[in-house]
């Protein structure tokens, strides 16, 4: 009979704690509802809706009755269009900046982490330009490479440089003129990063490595960058990511000019979708773009486990 009495609160407080776990989940649901519900509308729903409109042709100033089913043609001309291909090759230049940037943040960071005073005034300094307006920070670098009253220019004028570059309207270093601006906006965000993941690194292998004789290249070979390894791998795909993101400046500075010379890939997507109104040809672009974002993270991933040190 105890057994059984046993069984039954058993059974019992079973039933309870099961109609509990619902309660809170459906209490949880119903908080977290509104997110699910504004995420679903302006992220999944406009993704899906690309995916399936680059096989379409339709234009925004028509009705959706007037959409046109046109299977791969899309991509198939995307292999025809010259500004296309050249935008890739521009995206593809374009990606060199992120071990640039890294490499100028990480030797800021050892410095500005060991051999200086006043290192949140450093820190704030170097990470102002990633917070400030990509517009304000476009007009200011505009100024700076103007032709002839550039501040750039008339410096190397000084140096008896008697040509120099015309950078943004020159076809030749448009494409170097946004990189730099680029590489500038960027090393304050690789900067504090690098920082947080210095201080992390235990010192007392520094104190072992100095009672065995070891000198600072060794100390940073051997110590350093394998520590900071997870922090390179975050900024590389975060980096990565975010040269294919590239459009506030190019909308600025050149509007994909001169001769197509800085067409990014989201510039020629926003100049078919939104000039053009070539939705289905624009999503086709969207769709590639996509795929050589998830392509390159993937091979990132796989490949960190040959130098990421966990």
């Amino acid at each position: 009979m105890a057994s059984a009495d046993t069984k039954r609160l058993t059974a019992v407080d079973r039933k309870k704690k099961n109609k509990i776990e619902k309660n809170e989940n459906l209490a949880g649901l119903l908080f977290v509802s509104p997110m699910l519900l504004g995420v679903s509308v302006i992220v999944l729903f406009p993704i899906v809706a690309t995916f399936i409109l680059a096989f379409a042709d339709w234009k925004f100033v028509v009705s959706i009755d007037q959409l046109k089913w046109v299977g791969f043609a899309n991509f198939s001309a995307l292999l025809q269009d010259e500004k296309f291909i050249m935008s890739i090759i521009n995206n593809a230049l374009f990606i060199f900046t992120v071990p640039v940037t890294m490499i100028f943040s990480l030797i800021l960071a050892v410095i500005i982490d060991k051999n200086v005073y006043l290192k949140s005034y450093f820190k704030v300094a170097f990470f102002m330009p990633y917070i400030s307006s990509v517009v304000a920070i476009a007009v200011v670098w505009q100024v700076l490479f103007h032709p002839s009253a550039g501040p750039i220019n008339q410096v190397l004028m000084s140096f008896g440089i008697d040509n120099p570059p015309t950078w943004i309207s020159d076809p030749e270093f448009a494409l170097l003129s946004v990189a730099i601006i680029h590489i500038w906006i960027s090393i304050g965000f690789n900067l504090i990063v690098y920082i947080a993941g210095l201080q992390s690194i235990p010192k007392e292998l520094y104190e072992a490595a100095e009672m065995d004789g070891a000198n600072a290249w060794y100390k940073f070979r051997n110590i350093t960058f394998p520590l900071i390894s997870p922090t390179s791998f975050f900024l590389l795909i975060t980096g990565v990511i975010a040269t294919f993101k590239v459009f506030d400046l190019i909308a600025v500075l050149t509007q994909g000019g001169p001769l197509n010379r800085t067409t990014m890939l989201v510039w020629h997507l926003y100049e078919m979708a939104f000039l053009n109104l070539e939705i289905g040809y624009a999503s086709a672009i969207a769709v590639v773009l996509f795929l050589f974002v998830f392509t390159i993270t993937i091979l990132q991933w796989f490949g960190q486990k040959k130098w990421v040190n966990y």
